[in-house]
C-alpha cells in the first residue's frame, strides 16, 4: 500500500537515477584526471588510476546500478 506517493513516483528509479548521475560525474573526474596526468607526465597518478582493482569496483557499482535499474522496471511494470 502507498501512503505517500505519487502515482507516477518510483523511489528506486529515482534512486537509480541518483546513483547514475554520480556514477558518470565521478567517471568523468577519474578520466579528465587520467587525462591530465598523462599530458603533464605523472606517471605515478596515471599507474593508480590505471589499476585494475579501481575499475573492478566500478565495475560492481554499474552492475549493482543495472540491477537496480531492473528491480524498478520490475516492480513499476507489476503494479
Amino acid at each position: 500500500m502507498k501512503i505517500n506517493l505519487k502515482d507516477d513516483e518510483n523511489v528506486l528509479f529515482k534512486w537509480f537515477c541518483q546513483g547514475l548521475k554520480y556514477f558518470l560525474l565521478t567517471l568523468l573526474g577519474l578520466v579528465i584526471a587520467l587525462v591530465l596526468s598523462q599530458v603533464f607526465g605523472a606517471i605515478s597518478i596515471v599507474g593508480m588510476l590505471l589499476s585494475t582493482s579501481l575499475w573492478i569496483w566500478f565495475v560492481k557499482i554499474a552492475v549493482s546500478l543495472f540491477c537496480l535499474f531492473a528491480i524498478a522496471m520490475i516492480i513499476e511494470s507489476w503494479s
